[in-house]
């Protein structure tokens, strides 16, 4: 740990001190008062555990570019935090850790000092933003680092970033009261049909999760064979990582992995992460015999997952990114990520080039879309 000069002056005032962890075996160190902290910040999501941002920074990281803030009080208590590292191209930046794999990025602020953590993270965050751009992208609304944002004493800009859907703290049941009548008796049909062949589920325990996830990585692999997948989810250091996570984030809550038997076997797997308002469907695998069976995959999940919304803390259910037609069928609500550029001054002209950067990739999606729609129309006529 190195202290932050500027921020560590300025937050001494105020009985809190600011930190720099660049090193990963002290990164790794911080399991337990990251918990605490995690756990009292309500906006967190699962993609801010400990177990999540230090297992992809030991499968993603890259050597020397960690950059942890860490505000600490007097007794030594972290009160917020913002997990970061450096990158250089295609600009100087500092971006949340957790990359591509995480649908949503934040910092964290203990909801009981968030009066006086969040202006000496903000300190904190100016002090390092010297020489780089500050890019944080997928925050979801509500998140923690819109205060950062809010009070940012230079150059910022809020994009437009990944569209999410959710779906209110309901059981199936009442999500189905939801659909047009007609769909919702064919949802209610497929349900029966499970029943009748003898699909049976369980969460899987702590001790087995790690034998779960190979089998689920495996199904997933075997689902989308010869069709068009996420690159990464078929990469071993994605793989390392889930083996990695999975099992401390589902002994601290903050996940659950569900089987699903027929006739003695498993034949699918969902993982869904959980934080005390959202549980996020994540990653599932289904052997390809179900749907030559006529099981509706996407129905079986989505009751699994609703089995984890409801309680004394209701949880959204979040679809995660995507606007997916399959998604689609039960009537989400959209909820858009934003993301947060910030600069100092001396690196303004880096918040024009991100923001640039953003608009040519926009309107070349903008294009691509319309020629497909163009071809898709030419082709019905």
């Amino acid at each position: 740990m190195r202290a932050a000069p500027e921020a560590a002056a300025r937050a001494e005032q105020a009985a809190l001190r600011a930190e720099l962890c660049v090193d990963k075996d002290a990164f790794a160190a911080l399991a337990r008062p990251w918990g605490r902290l995690y756990r009292a910040c309500g906006a967190a999501t699962p993609f801010q555990s400990h177990a999540w941002l230090s297992s992809w920074w030991h499968s993603y990281g890259r050597r020397g570019t960690l950059r942890v803030l860490l505000v600490r009080d007097e007794e030594d208590q972290l009160v917020a935090a913002a997990p970061l590292m450096r990158v250089h191209r295609p600009i100087p930046a500092l971006k949340p850790l957790g990359g591509a794999i995480s649908d949503f990025t934040d910092v964290l602020v203990d909801d009981a000092r968030r009066e006086e953590g969040s202006p000496a993270l903000g300190r904190a965050l100016f002090d390092l933003a010297r020489t780089a751009l500050l890019d944080f992208r997928e925050a979801r609304p509500g998140a923690c680092v819109e205060d950062i944002y809010r009070d940012w004493p230079g150059p910022k800009k809020t994009l437009v970033d990944s569209a999410c859907l959710e779906l209110p703290a309901m059981p199936m049941e009442d999500l189905l009261k939801r659909l047009p009548t007609p769909r919702a008796q064919r949802t209610r049909a497929k349900m029966r049909k499970l029943a009748a062949l003898g699909v049976e589920s369980r969460i899987v325990p702590c001790a087995d999760v790690e034998e779960s996830v190979r089998t689920l990585l495996r199904l997933h692999q075997l689902q989308w064979r010869g069709r068009k997948v996420t690159s990464e989810h078929l990469q071993p250091r994605f793989h390392e990582h889930l083996l990695r996570s999975m099992r401390p984030m589902v002994a601290a809550g903050e996940a659950v992995v569900t089987e699903f038997r027929l006739d003695g076997h498993v034949v699918a797997a969902d993982l869904t992460l959980l934080s005390d308002t959202l549980a996020g469907g994540y990653l599932y695998g289904a052997d390809p015999q179900l749907r030559e069976r006529k099981v509706d995959v996407a129905t079986m999940l989505l009751e699994a997952c609703t089995r984890h919304t409801g309680g004394e803390h209701p949880r959204a259910l979040s679809l995660l990114r995507g606007t997916e037609p399959y998604k689609q069928h039960w009537r989400p609500e959209p909820v858009t990520n934003q993301r947060f550029l910030l600069a100092r001054r001396r690196t303004a002209p880096l918040l024009c080039a991100a923001s640039g950067d953003a608009a040519a990739r926009q309107w070349l999606r903008q294009q691509r879309q319309r020629r497909a729609e163009h071809r898709d129309g030419g082709a019905s006529s």
